[in-house]
Formats: structure tokens, sequence, C-alpha cells
């Protein structure tokens, strides 16, 4: 193999591998953390980082001597962490909190150094291309990574995904790596002795200038992950969508750095301008952005062209090839901030989610610095649109805060309570998370999804022998606002499980479900699977599955094994109550598969929206092998049969496919 080729297929396999590991790890330990998309999002940070600690290494690696063997040791140390797989001492113990910096810490031990070396490969290689044909552009193996890299984040959805298990693909990719690694140390052993040229570096470049290069790269980082935020939140923490933002982000570097056609700056700057307007709107409109496939194209749209932007004025302003790493460097510095921002910072400094209109004012401030020195009509453009961006921030968080009794944000989500009309109703994100009325007459009654023609209702207003008489256990996976209490009897036990504490605190002082019932009431804080395997069989007669983040599905609660747990803490005779309300998605078929699995029955019952009543329409599917209960009347004359979906894969925890239940329509 010539050494150009060599070079070629290091970068290439190098960053496939970088950008593949990302879904496969993420989706590994999704369910260690409640299936939030918050798990992604932190995923992100860790990657951004461990890139910038890349991109540092490389760029210190050019200043010492002896970059072959110092990378030689390296690659093969990094050998020894094959394969990465966590070890179950890495899964949370129940009420730990917020878990992002355990998952960071995880992901720095396991698969640190692997990472480390693959995100050093391409402009390592970049730099030793260019010392020894200094009148070629290395930037053309930079568009060879991040082609590689796209290929990865296409083939993990379409191929890789649906046809092998999640153990499988990381074992398979830890053999990959062992490839990598053998063609890396080639590279390098071949790299070693004089060079044909070496470079003579012009001067430095100026602090203007990196400080430019940052905050490109920052802006792009920013969009991505409140873009990837905006798209997971209301849906499910999956691969399928953490993988189309992510995939834009590369495009707009491929295009930007592959050739200098691509980014027209006249045309981008009008398209940008554009861009941000249609975002804005969008995200001021919730029925806009409850409208899924008119949501995702604008939201991928306007991503792409922002993205354009930020990478084509990095390109613009690239250096000569002796500074090549230290530009890499610049650039990873920026996605690193950008990513810890929202990431991290955001959580913690906001009590709504207000990121994504924060990354569109940044975007805009940098066309108004980058354009300042182009005429008064540019000038004046870019004040403009940076003062509409300033004024969707300020409407967002004033109309996020109206009417707002309590606003809180923590890993998990932002949550509000607001008060309007007679009725509390409790907010995640922009969806009901449960509600109450406000006058004592009615306080007591359940409403939105958990009303008594509901599913729900009609279960716990019917499921032992004998309606009304004797004790029953209720298990409920999510709290809410504790609406479900409602329904408790004396002598009852109902056992709430809730993995956000901010959630158990408003239950227990803005509502007073779980202070009126009759019930004696228990709750477990931490995610309900790892509660549930740590328990001992908790023999209920009923359990309630309720654990959606606002329309997102934490997909470990809707598996094959999760099914066998639940059964494992039900009576003989027992009822299965799983919440299947979704806007994008048509969950009853996966919920009937998986009751057939195990030999049960499976109905589903639809209830209608009342205002009046404070009712929203619900959907529930309702498991069983007790024909006793859903021959009942009450159960029998709601319930109805659920449409079975063609060549429809049961969902365990190594394999779900979301494509294969969206409501194309």
């Amino acid at each position: 193999m010539g050494i150009l080729s060599l070079y070629g297929a290091t970068v290439f396999l190098s960053s496939f591998l970088l950008f593949l590991i990302q879904p496969i790890f993420a989706k590994l330990i999704l369910p260690w953390f409640g299936g939030s998309a918050a798990v992604w999002t932190t995923c992100l940070v860790f990657f951004q980082v461990a890139l910038l600690a890349g991109y540092s290494y490389a760029h210190l690696l050019r200043r010492l001597g002896g970059q072959v063997m110092i990378h030689t040791a390296v690659a093969g140390a990094a050998l020894a962490f094959l394969p990465v797989i966590p070890g179950v001492h890495w899964k949370p113990p129940l009420g730990a909190g917020a878990p992002a910096w355990r998952i960071l810490a995880m992901l720095t031990a396991v698969l640190g150094l692997p990472f480390l070396v693959l995100s050093t490969t391409s402009p390592l290689l970049q730099h030793w291309f260019a010392r020894r044909w200094p009148g070629a552009n290395p930037y053309r193996l930079f568009a060879v990574s991040n082609l590689a890299s796209m290929l990865a984040l296409i083939a993990y959805p379409a191929l890789i995904e649906p046809r092998l298990p999640t153990r499988v693909q990381d074992l398979s990719w830890s053999a990959a790596f062992a490839v990598f690694a053998a063609l890396c140390l080639l590279a390098a052993w071949k790299n070693r002795g004089p060079r044909d040229a070496l470079l003579i570096p012009e001067s430095s470049p100026s602090r203007a200038q990196r400080f430019t290069w940052i905050t490109l790269a920052a802006g792009g980082s920013m969009l991505l992950l409140a873009t990837t935020n905006q798209l997971t939140q209301n849906v499910a923490a999956v691969p399928l969508l953490w993988i189309l933002p992510l995939a834009i982000y590369l495009a707009t570097f491929i295009l930007c750095f592959e050739s200098s056609r691509w980014y027209r700056r006249n045309l981008f700057l009008r398209l940008l301008a554009v861009a941000l307007g249609s975002l804005s709107y969008a995200i001021y409109d919730v029925d806009f952005s409850d409208a899924l496939f008119i949501a995702i194209p604008v939201f991928a749209a306007g991503l792409f062209i922002a993205c354009m932007f930020c990478h084509g004025e990095l390109s613009l302003r690239k250096p000569d090839g002796a500074h090549l790493t230290s530009f890499y460097w610049n650039i990873a510095l920026g996605g690193a901030i950008g990513a810890i921002f929202v990431g991290l910072l955001a959580p913690l400094i906001f009590s709504g989610v207000y990121e994504f209109p924060c990354a569109l004012l940044f975007v805009a401030v940098l066309a108004l610095w980058l354009n300042w020195e182009s005429g008064w009509t540019q000038r004046l453009l870019w004040a403009v649109v940076t003062a509409a961006m300033i004024a969707v921030l300020v409407v967002q968080v004033n109309a996020y805060h109206r009417d707002a009794v309590l606003v809180t944000r923590n890993f998990y989500g932002s949550l509000r309570v607001v008060d309007s009309a007679g009725l509390r109703t409790l907010f995640h994100g922009t969806i009901k998370h449960g509600m109450q009325f406000q006058s004592p007459a009615r306080r007591k009654l359940p409403t939105t999804y958990y009303g008594f023609p509901s599913g729900a209702g009609l279960t716990l207003e019917n499921c032992c022998a004998i309606p009304r008489s004797g004790a029953r256990r209720v298990g409920i996976i999510g709290l809410g606002a504790g609406t479900l209490a409602a329904y408790g009897r004396p002598g009852d036990a109902f056992h709430f499980y809730e993995i956000n504490p901010q959630v158990i605190d408003f239950a227990q002082s803005q509502f007073s479900y779980l202070r009126d019932t009759a019930a004696s009431v228990e709750i477990t804080l931490g995610d309900a699977r790892l509660a549930l395997e740590s328990e001992a069989p908790q023999n209920f007669d009923v359990l309630v599955v309720d654990a959606f983040s606002g329309d997102a599905i934490p997909v470990h609660l809707l598996t094959g094994e999760a099914f066998t747990l639940y059964r494992s803490h039900l009576k003989p005779g027992g009822i299965l109550a799983v919440h299947v309300s979704n806007q994008y998605l048509d969950l009853a078929p996966v919920v009937g598969q998986l009751a057939a699995r195990q030999n049960e029955d499976a109905v589903l019952i639809r209830s209608a929206k009342d205002e009046s009543e404070g009712l929203s329409e619900a959907l529930w599917v309702l498991v069983t092998s007790n024909r006793g209960f859903l021959s009942q009347p009450a159960i029998s004359k709601a319930a109805e049969p659920i449409a079975a979906r063609p060549n429809l894969r049961a969902w365990t925890d190594d394999y779900n496919n979301l494509l294969e239940v969206l409501k194309w329509n």
C-alpha cells in the first residue's frame, strides 16, 4: 500500500469509527440513566471535549521530537481498553441525582483513550502529509475524514442498528478498532526518518484570528446541540433523531472544506437571515413545533444554513499547513465551549429551555461582527436581525413564565406549575404532565390522561374480583402531579417510581393528590427498571407504566426484558396498564406484540377529550391474562382490538426501531 493510500485509509477508518461509536455507546448506556434525551446531550459534551483533547495531543506532538515513538505507544495502549463495554458498576445507585458527571466519568474511563487516538488521527496525519508534500492540499484529508464520519452516521440507523444487537455492535466496533490501530502504527512507522521537505511557517495567527476560529466553531456546536434538544425532547431519545442534526453538522464541514465552490458568502448570508427568522417562528409557535413532519425539515434546513455560514467562514480563514494543528485545536476548543454551554451550563443557569434562541442570537451577533466592515447596508441588516433575535429570546422567556407559580430545570428537563382558569397544571417543557382543579369540591377528581373513562381509570375502578372491596397494591411508573392517587381507597398501597426529584417536590408541594388520597403512598426515587430489578416481587394488582417526559418515550421501558420484569412484580392475573398516547408514534402495536410473546391478552382503551372535566384524549393498552377482568362490562364495552403493524419486530433492549411505528400521516 502506498503511503498516500495508507494515509487516506487510516483517516477514513478513524473517522468512521469515531462517529460510529457515539450512537452505539450512548444507546448502550441509555437504559441505565432513565432513557432521558439529556443522556445524548451529555455524551455530545464528552465527544466535543474529547475531540479537543485529541487535537491538543496532535498539536503538542508536532512540537515534540519522537512523534512516531510516542504515537505508537499511545495507540498500542488504547488496545488494552478493548472491548469498550462499560461494567455494571457504572450503573447509578437509586436516588443518585442528576447523572451527568457519572456519564462523563464513565465515558472517560471506558472510552477515553481509544477515542483520543481516533480523534488525533486526522489532524496528525494531515500534518505529516503537509510536511512530506508541502505543495499539496492537506485539507482534502479533512474532507475524507468528514465523509467517513457522515457514512458512519448514515450506516448506523439504516444498516447497523436494525440488524445487529447493541452489544454485538460494540464488540464489532472493538474488532474494527484493532484493525485501525494496525493501520495507524503502519502509517506512523512509514512516517519515520527525514522528511522530503520541512514546512516554513508564515507568521503565527493573531489573537483576533484565533478568537474568530473559536467563536465560529462554538456557534456551530451550540446550534447542533440545541437543535438536537428540540427534536428529541418530545419524541424519543434514540439514535434515529440524534443522528440527523449531527449528520447535517458534518455535511457542512465536508462541503466547506472540500472546496471553496460550495460556500457562496453572499448567498448564504441572505439565506441565514431567512433561516434565523424561520427558526424563531418555529420555536415561538408551539403548534408549528408540534407538527413533526413540518418542523423537522425546517429545523434541519435552518441548521444546515447556519452551520454552512459558521463553517464556511472558518474555511475562508484557514491558515497554511504549518499552523494546521493549531487551527484544528481552536476549532475543537470552540466546539467544546458550545457543547458545554448547551449540555452542562444551560440546565444550571436557565429555568427554561432557552439555549436554542440563545444559539440563534449568538449566530446573528457573529454575522453582524463579521460583516461590520461590509458597508452600511450589511451593518444595518444584521443589526436588525440581531435585535430581532434578542426580541425572540425575551418573548420566549416571558411567555414561558406567564401565569407560572414555579419554574425550575434540571438534567431531566424543565418543569413549571401554571395557574389559569381555576386549574393548576404541571408542564414538562410544553406538554401537560398533570392538572388539578383548585376548587375544594373538584380537586380530588382525576384529570388529563387519567380520568374515569381512561384506561387507567377503568382499570383502577374495576381491577379486583369484587369491585370496591379489598385492599389493592398498585405500582405506578411515573409520578407527574400524583393524579392516579385519586383512585386510592382505605387499605390500598400505591407505590410510585419517579426518576426526577423535582417532579416529586412539585407533586408534594404544589398539588394535593398525594395528601388527599385514602391510600398509603410510597415513592421511590430513581429509574423504575433499576428499582424493580433491585426489589423483591411486589405482588401488584396493577402496574401502571406512564413514564413519558412530554411525548418523549424512554424506550427501555417498552422492551421484552422490561415486560418480563413487570410480570415478575404482578400477582397472577394482575393487570399491566401502559400509557401509549403519542403525537408521532403508534406504540399500541409494540405493546400488543410484547403481550402476545408472553401469552397474554392486550386491548386498547381510547378516551375522548373533555375540557369541562379537564380530560385529555388518551390511549392506554391493558395487558393481562385475567379474562374475568377483561369481560367486565365497563372494560369490554370500552376495549378495542389493537391494529397490527406488518413486519413489526419485537422491541428488546438490543433492538428497537422508531421508523416501524412512526405515524406518517
